[in-house]
This record gives structure tokens, sequence and C-alpha cells, in this order.
């Protein structure tokens, strides 16, 4: 249109366009003015050509940029540096660097400017060595060095912790090269020393560079005691920077009131703290609990006219949530939204992490299915926070389907996110599971850490199997991985299981001999063990030794002593709440959790509910822990009704049922075998406030499912599909177990089609249910082509599935396989059931292979399982029907005879009563009256 009329701007005016939409991020505009310039036959200058490089350096396009730069003959040191500072900027530095011979070949000019582009693009890249050697090279060349070259290299060797480095680079630029340093010179050390904690000498930084000019208060000589020649200075004054920096140091120290002293001294030196030191202190004051001054600094920060940020919020809000405040940190994300502050993916994490943890899986989920509707992209710190919230929900399908979403976008994995799947797996005692999971960790290159073996050593512990978790702990020395104080928990738990105290009192007295000094928590349990096996005096002893030793007490330590003191009948519960102010801690809820705790396991439900009366006397607000522990307990006594209305008082504290609440409830309804109550108990959970979810439904099918009524689980099923909740593996697991327990195999088999069908991987539990199935409608084949599928998937056979096969083999008379799969149960390092060597001991006593089945009780003891009166009937009545076979010659007679009274002596030492068959073949084989 310009052109019909005859009006062509002039080019100042065409750089101006180009200049305003490259400034506005409107790059491709500036590409398409440039080509209307030249259409309209204007000769572009070397300004219009610097535009035009910087508009393709921002977006990446570096090759045009070069292609550009070396077409045009006016090209000066701007168009050169400008080129280089996106090379630098794309991580190209060696072609940048590159560009410096050409600009001499050229005659372009090398300027400090030139220098300093080099110098960042190296310290970017992690070479600041190189980015030194560089900025000594060009001025070796003539090129100025100038304080801001040497402020990057000093600023880098500070991150990088060199500081010794950075102090040299600092003395060389003023005594060398005559260059003063400045502000930012001294902020980048402090800085520097902060980092490692040297807050002395941050101070003695301050004190030497910033002298006060005419001040009356003699600047910042609270900072450090000031040098009395003020010559030494540089005659600079701190800056906000300067006590940000120092007071996030001393606040992320703990160092609080230090802190807070340098924020007093920064307001009277006429400095206003910004966001950045606000937020430094808050989130200080928040980390060590002192959540109330903290939003009282935030209130203040408003009335001075500074607006607190998104970070301001997410550190109060992440802090509710760690005090199970849940109401109070959704009213601040409220007033997030209203104020217009940005969600960005950390805020977002915060959020979805605190909901897991105060038990709204459901709103935790809908906060990480509304990233993409905020435009943000889940990192893998959010992808840790959701697989720790499923595998703390139980929801391990759900968690692995975010590992496997997490790895399909090519965001790899950490530690962290193994350990939660290694935590969650080992928590529910699917150990081999968890073992898989850290094989595959290591497979991609991500070793575990003593904590991931402590946990896997103490479940395998828990479970009983004591070799496997010694191996491990083999494999982590192997792995050149020194012991911890989690390690050393997990063997002091195991020594205190089995009463073993002497050797968990010696494991912590050699620990303390090599170093590993055993903190609060390892002493707790050392103290734990001692009371649970009523050796108070040492126990009390090891209290003593934690207060000579300064050691700290923490609520659970106060708990375990208080639980002791109580449950060893010696001591007033007024008299033990008490002695928790002399040992400095106020009454804690963890506190009063324990012991009742302690009352719900011993069956006193009425000591424990009035413990929970004088939380609330002393106006202390029950948790939703004190909740579970409460609820379980007056379930267990069969106080169902009284544990309902104690949840229908929590929902006045806005405590709500969680799905741990559900499941306790549930499994109490099991006992009434009615399941019009458990559907009415689970409709109650709902209106008062139980959040329905994937995990909710499941704990319902299965109490169904468990009680045969499958077709009522069905309806569940669907009712659940219809409210918008996927199935998962355990939704199939308990529709197929019920359909098993009430011998519809067929049904069974179907619904595992149906599994299948659906794209659902089936796990160990499921090819259980089903095996156990076949073998009990006699379909031996069946099983063993099930034990093919499981081989083929590259599923680990549990020790159930061991226990299944080996009792259904015996059972039907194949004693070759039976004793075949025990042995390969043996060597994965499983102990089977007292049952399931009943069946292997009966096999052989019915052939009359006697000293076998002793051989097999003995190795039965040794291995932990515990003989019941079933396995004594058969070994006594065993040797009975040996002693009485036609042909059988005196000595051999006597020998079984004998074999059968010991074992007989045995079971009544035990307190066993014998079969009346047993004592029917005792008294013809003796003829006599055994009683």
């Amino acid at each position: 249109m310009r052109k019909s009329h005859g009006l062509v701007p002039d080019l100042r005016s065409w750089n101006r366009l180009m200049l305003e939409f490259n400034a506005s991020g409107l790059v491709d505009q500036v590409w398409e003015v440039y080509c209307e310039l030249l259409s309209c036959g204007v000769l572009p200058n070397v300004f219009t050509y610097n535009v035009l490089l910087h508009s393709l350096c921002k977006v990446g396009k570096l090759e045009l940029g070069l292609e550009l730069l070396r077409s045009v003959d006016c090209a000066d040191s701007v168009s050169y540096n400008t080129l280089i500072w996106g090379l630098c900027r794309f991580g190209n530095v060696g072609d940048g660097f590159g560009l410096v011979s050409e600009m001499v070949k050229r005659c372009v000019d090398l300027e400090a400017f030139t220098c300093n582009i080099l110098v960042k693009g190296y310290c970017d890249a992690g070479a600041v060595w190189y980015a030194e050697w560089v900025m000594e090279n060009l001025a070796s060349g003539g090129v100025r060095k100038d304080v801001v070259g040497f402020n990057t290299l000093i600023s880098w060797y500070c991150r990088d912790g060199e500081i010794d480095r950075a102090l040299e680079l600092a003395g060389r630029m003023r005594m060398e090269e005559g260059i003063d340093p400045d502000i930012f010179t001294h902020n980048s050390l402090v800085h520097g020393y902060c980092a490692i904690g040297d807050f002395v000498n941050a101070k003695n930084v301050i004190r030497d560079a910033f002298v006060s000019l005419g001040s009356s208060r003699n600047g910042v000589g609270r900072l450090e005691e000031r040098t009395e020649s003020r010559e030494i200075g540089y005659g600079m004054k701190p800056n906000v920077i300067t006590y940000t920096t120092l007071i996030g140091a001393y606040c992320r120290k703990r160092g609080l009131d230090e802190g807070f002293a340098l924020y007093e001294e920064m307001v009277l030196d006429g400095l206003m703290p910004d966001t950045v030191t606000y937020n430094s202190i808050i989130n200080g004051l928040c980390k060590s609990g002192r959540l109330a001054e903290a939003e009282v600094l935030m209130r203040e920060m408003k009335e001075l006219g500074v607006d607190p940020n998104h970070v301001t919020y997410t550190t109060i809000i992440d802090s509710k949530f760690k005090t199970e405040n849940a109401a109070e940190a959704g009213g601040l994300q409220g007033q997030m939204v209203v104020r217009g502050l940005e969600f960005d993916v950390v805020v977002c994490t915060a959020l979805m992490d605190g909901l897991f943890k105060t038990g709204h899986p459901s709103q935790a989920e809908k906060m990480f299915c509304a990233l993409p509707r905020l435009g943000l992209a889940p990192n893998r710190f959010t992808y840790a926070a959701l697989i720790d919230g499923r595998c703390k929900q139980s929801d391990l399908s759900g968690a692995e389907a975010a590992l496997k979403e997490m790895e399909d976008q090519n965001i790899d994995p950490n530690v962290v996110v193994y350990s939660s799947l290694i935590n969650g797996y080992s928590k529910n005692g699917r150990l081999d599971e968890a073992l898989d999971v850290m094989r595959k960790m290591i497979s991609r290159k991500v070793f575990p850490n003593p904590f991931i073996y402590a946990t896997l050593i103490d479940c395998f512990f828990k479970a009983g199997k004591r070799e496997l978790a010694l191996s491990l702990y083999k494999e982590m020395k192997l792995d050149g991985l020194d012991d911890d104080i989690y390690v050393l928990d997990a063997f002091l738990n195991e020594f205190k299981r089995h009463g073993q105290m002497d050797e968990a009192s010696r494991l912590v007295e050699q620990a303390s001999s090599k170093g590993l000094v055993p903190d609060h928590v390892n002493y707790t349990s050392l103290m734990d063990g001692y009371f649970r096996h009523r050796m108070d005096s040492a126990a009390k002893n090891v209290a003593q030794e934690m207060k000579d030793k300064d050691m700290k007490f923490d609520v659970v330590s106060y708990a375990v002593l208080m639980k002791g003191l109580l449950m060893g009948g010696k001591h007033e519960a007024a008299s033990v709440y008490n002695g928790a102010r002399d040992l400095g801690l106020a009454p804690h809820p963890d506190i009063y959790n324990t012991v009742i705790e302690a009352y719900c396991k011993e069956g006193k439900s009425e000591d424990a509910l009035g413990v929970w009366y004088e939380m609330k006397q002393r106006g202390m607000v029950p948790n939703s822990t004190t909740c579970n522990i409460l609820v379980g307990g007056l379930c267990e006594a069969g106080e169902l009704q009284k544990a309902m209305d104690l949840l229908s008082e929590m929902s006045a504290f806005g405590i709500h049922p969680t799905p741990a609440t559900h499941r306790v409830i549930l499994h109490a309804c099991l006992k009434y075998k009615k399941s019009e109550l458990i559907l009415k108990m689970h409709d109650q959970l709902a209106r008062m406030g139980l959040e329905l979810s994937t995990v909710v439904y499941n704990t319902l099918i299965g109490a169904l499912c468990k009680l045969g009524m499958t077709r009522i689980a069905v309806e569940a099923f669907e009712d659940m599909k219809g409210r918008g909740f996927s199935a998962d593996v355990a939704t199939y697991n308990a529709l197929i177990n019920g359909y098993c327990k009430s011998s519809h195999l067929h049904k069974a088999v179907e619904t595992y089609s149906k599994m299948l069908a659906g794209g659902y991987s089936p796990n160990i539990l499921t090819f259980n249910a089903l095996i156990g199935a076949h073998i009990r409608a006699g379909s031996v084949e069946d099983a063993v082509r099930l034990l093919d599928q499981v081989k083929e998937r590259g599923l680990a056979l549990s020790a159930a599935t061991y226990d299944i096969l080996i009792s259904g083999l015996g059972k039907v008379g194949n004693r070759k396989d039976a004793m075949k799969l025990y042995c390969e149960m043996i060597i994965s390092g499983f102990v089977p059931k007292t049952g399931t060597y009943n069946v292997l001991i009966g096999n052989f006593c019915k052939v009359g292979k006697m000293r076998q089945a002793s051989e097999l009780m003995n190795e039965m003891k040794v291995r932990g399982a515990e003989p019941s009166g079933w396995t004594y009937d058969l070994l006594v009545g065993g040797w009975c029907d040996l002693s009485n076979q036609p042909g059988c010659d005196r000595s051999v007679r006597s020998s079984c005879k004998s074999e059968a009274k010991r074992f007989f002596h045995e079971m009544e030492k035990k307190g066993l009563t014998p079969s009346e068959g047993t004592k029917s073949r005792l008294r013809f084989t003796f003829s006599k009256h055994v009683r």
C-alpha cells in the first residue's frame, strides 16, 4: 500500500519499528519488517543488521545469524558481540570464541564487553578455570580487563565452593590491575562464605569492605566490630542483597535470632527489606516450627507495602499441611487466586504433597490433573510427590503408572522416586516387588543409598527373612556404603523383636567405637526394647544416658519413656505427663497417641478413651492419627458404635475419616458377617467426609468378597465406575479372591480374562488366588499351567505361592514335586507356614518315612516355624503306626515307641492337647490309658 501511494518511510523509521518489535519479543515480525524494507528499496545500515542479528540470536537461529554477519561489510563490534552472545546463550561458547580471530582479521575492535560475554559463557558451561584463561589470553592481546569480568569469575568460584580462588582474584583485581572491587564483588564473597557456613569470614568481608560515610551510627558496625582505620574499607555501604544473603544463610542454618537481629539492623540502616529478605526469614521460621511468627511476619510485610509472592505463600502453605491444618492451607491457596499470584509447578507440587499427606488424595490428584490447564508440565519433584502420595495410599499400581508416565516423558526418576516405591511395596508386605524396584534402579545407574537398604533390611527382618536381610546388608557393604543411623536402627529393631537386648546394647557401643554416632532415634529404639522386655531399670539408664549426653528428647522419645513407665504400672499417668515439662516438652498429640495405642493393644479401650478425654480437657485438638488409633482399638474390642460416635465427634474438629479409617471400620464389620452393615458403615463414613477413591472402593469390594458377597461386590464395582473411578489390579484381585472363596472358579477365570482384556497386568497375588482355587477344585494341571504363566511374565514367586503349591501337591499325594518346590522355596529365602510343613510331614508319615518326617520337624524349628498340635499328632501317630507294623522286630519297635513317647512329652510341655485319634493310637501301642 505504501508503494502504491509512493510513500516510503526513511531508514530511521524502519529501524525504530524493528527495534520496537524486537524489544516486545515479536521476533518473526522483525524479519518481516526487514524483508519489507528491502522490497521498498531502502538500504539497511549497521544498526538494522544488529537489531536483526539480535532477534535471530534470541530464538537460536544462529546459522542464519552467522550467514548474515559474514554477508555484510559494515559489521562492527556490536554485531560480533551480539552473535557471540547468542552462541554462548545456546551452549556454543567454543564457536563464539572462534569468532574472535575473525574479528581480528576484519579489524573489528575487541572490547572488554567481548571478553565478558565469553567469560560468562564458559562459566555457564561449568568451565570457570577456562573462562579465567580466556580473560588472561585476551588481556595479553591488549583487551582491557574490567570489574564485570572479575565479578563473573569471583561469583562462579564462590558458587563452586572455591572461595580461596575467589579471594585471590579479588586481591589481584585491585593490587595488580588497579580495579576497585564493587558491591557485587563483596556480595559474591559474602555469599560464598555463607554457602559453606563460615559466618565469621562472611562478616569479615563486610567489615573490611563497608565503611559508613558520615553515619552517626557507624554503619554496619553491629554486624562485626569495625576496624578503627577508615582507610581500610572501600567506602561502600551494604545493600539489600548484602543483608538478605547473610539473613538467608543464618535462617537456613537455624540461626534465627541472628537473622532477626540483622533484619532489624537493616531497617535501622534505612534499607527496605524486599520479598526475598522476608521469604528467607519466613522459611527459617517455618522450618523451626515457628509458624505463628512466620504468619505475623507475612502480615507485617504487607503493612510495609512489600507484597508476598507465590514463594511466600507456598512456604506457609507447606507448613500448614505439615501441621495437618489443611483447611487453613486451602484458605491461603484461595488468597493466592484472589491476589492473582501465579501458580507455578513448585506451588502445585507443594499443594499436591500437602493434600496427600493430610488425607485428601482425590484433591491432590485433581491438582496434578490441573497442571496442563495451567500451562505447566510436571517435573521430577512433582512426580516424586505423586508417587509418594500414591504409595502412602497403598495405590501401588497407580504409583507404577506414574513412574511409567514419567519415563515416557523422558524425566529420569531419581533416588527419591525409587525410594518411595520401595518403601510403598515394603510397607505393604510385597518385598519381592520392592527388591525388583531396587534391581531396576541399579540397572538404570541410579544407585541405592543406605536409607533404601535400611528400609528393605528392616522389612525383611520383620517378615522373618533374616538370611535375606543379612545378604542385603552384605551387598550394601560390597557396594562401598557405610552403616548409618537408619541401618543401625534396622538391626536394633531386629534384636528388640527377639529379646536380644545384650546384642542390641553391644551394637550401639560398637557403632560408637567405629565413629558412627547413634542419634536419639537409635537410643529410643534401645530404650523401647528394654521396656518391652520388662527390663525397666536398663531402659531408665538409657533415658538417663540420653539426658547426660544432652540428647534432646523429642515427642517420640518421651512417648516411649512414658509408655514404658505407664505399662509397668508403677507410675500414675498425671505424674508421667507432668514429667514432660521437666524435659522441656509440652504435652504433644504424639505423646498421647502413644499412650492411647498402648492401651488399645492391651485391650484397655476404656483407658484409651480416658486419655482421649484428657487431651480435650487440656485444650489439645486430637489429630487424624489419634482418631485412627482409637477407632482401631474400639473396633478390635467390638465397640463398633463407639468408634462411629468418635468419628462423628471428630468431624466437628474438621478431621474426616481417611482410607485407613475406612479400612479399619470395614474390617471390624467382617466379624458380624453382614453385608448390609458393611454398606451402611461405608455410606456413613462418606457422609462424614471420607473422600471416595479407587483405594476406598477396593476396600469395600474386598470386604464384601471376603464374606462371599460377590454379587453385591460387583454392584459396588459398577457404582465405582459410574462415579468416574478407574479400577486397578487390586480391584480385580479382590473380585477374583471373592469368586475363589465362594467356589465360583469359572467366574474367577472370567474376571481374570476381563482383567487381561482391559490391559491390566496381573501380579503374583492374582495368580496365588487362582492357583489356590484350582488346587482346591482338584485341577492340579491347571494350577501348574498358571505357574508357567507366572514364570513367562517374569513374576517372582512369593512365600504364599510356594505354600499354596506345596500344600496342594502334598494333599493330592504328589510328594516328589512338593518336596522339589519346598527346596526351591528354602533356597529363595522363604520360610513355609506351619500348615505347609504339616502337609509335607503328613506325606512322609503316610508312607512310614518317619526319620524324614522327624528331620523335617527339626528343620521347621530351626527356621522359626512353630509346630502346632496337628504337627505333633502326625509325628506321634506316625511313630505309633510304624511300631505296630507286622514283622517289625523288637529293637525297631522299641525305638519307634521311644520316639512316639518323646514327641508326646514335648507336646505336653508346650501345653498342646493331643487329638482323640492320637490318644487312641498311644493306648493301643503302649496298652495303657494315656490322658
